[in-house]
């Protein structure tokens, strides 16, 4: 298992951080202003982290914009109430 001294997450390549960072906002509800906005690679252990400072990455911006990241966090908030019953 990678680790980092920052005992941060980490992802091995960008691709696999933004998608992880695109799956959080899926998942999770962020109020504006929460939750991480793009990925970095780190200079401690060379690998890529979530971050919630900077400008936004553009994929999950243009998400975003499309309203998919909205439509997926319902389709997912829908599945979980099914699995319950």
């Amino acid at each position: 298992m990678l680790k980092c001294v920052s005992n941060k997450k980490v992802y091995p390549s960008k691709e696999i951080a933004e998608d992880a960072l695109i799956e959080a906002h899926m998942q999770f509800e962020y109020t504006r202003g929460n939750g991480p906005i793009a990925v970095y690679k780190c200079e401690d252990c060379a690998n890529y982290h979530l971050t919630s400072q900077g400008p936004i990455n553009p994929k999950l911006e243009q998400l975003m914009k499309d309203g998919r990241i909205d439509r997926q966090r319902e389709a997912n908030q829908w599945l979980r109430r099914i699995k319950k019953r």
